[in-house]
């Protein structure tokens, strides 16, 4: 379980394919506190820690992990976003992140507003996913980072990104044509996969 608020982000310095499994290695400043066996997540996606070597560490991807989000699109030195799983006692600060990527969208425009950010981006819906969607001022989790939705549409949403944001995450790396990870709102999901059992919606 996640907040979505980045702990950091740390680069790639090393990718090893094992037939299907990518094995990922990262370059972290807080390896030393990590824990074989501990749950991270990286670009929104949990992955568990599989071997520690000095300030690095390694994770491995399957190929479900690899076709659903953009983490089989990464390269050496790429920026990823960390986030270690939430503490029981801690305030949520973000809202409920599984880590469990629904699909990728593409980011369509970058436009900067004086001081800040409005980031679009679009996706497909997948009409046999209920909840598979975003709300005005709902809550999507992009990349790992917990965001508040505007401009709500069918296949599309903005989000606005504050300084520090863009500077801690790897947001400041986007540009029309970027892939990135999306988690819709757990909460959405349940009630609308209910009102489907009930035949309320198709």
């Amino acid at each position: 379980m996640f907040s979505g608020i980045v702990e950091e982000t740390a680069k790639v310095v090393g990718m090893v394919k094992d037939q299907e499994n990518l094995h990922i290695t990262m370059a972290c400043s807080f390896t030393d506190e990590l824990k074989i066996d501990q749950s991270v997540s990286h670009n929104g996606v949990c992955l568990t820690v599989v071997m520690k070597e000095k300030n690095t560490y390694t994770v491995t991807a399957i190929r479900e992990t690899l076709e659903k989000s953009n983490l089989g699109l990464l390269q050496l030195g790429d920026e990823v976003n960390l986030e270690r799983s939430m503490r029981m006692d801690g305030r949520l600060d973000g809202h409920i992140v599984q880590g469990h990527v629904d699909q990728t969208a593409t980011c369509t425009k970058v436009e900067e507003a004086d001081g800040s950010w409005y980031y679009t981006f679009e996706f497909v819906p997948i009409s046999e996913q209920p909840g598979y969607m975003v709300v005005e001022k709902g809550s999507v989790c992009v990349n790992g980072v917990s965001l508040t939705v505007v401009n709500a549409q069918n296949n599309s949403f903005q989000v606005a990104i504050i300084p520090f944001t863009h500077q801690v995450t790897n947001f400041h790396c986007f540009q029309p044509g970027s892939i990135v990870n999306l988690e819709f709102d757990i909460l959405g999901k349940y009630i609308a996969r209910i009102l489907q059992a009930q035949g309320l919606v198709k």
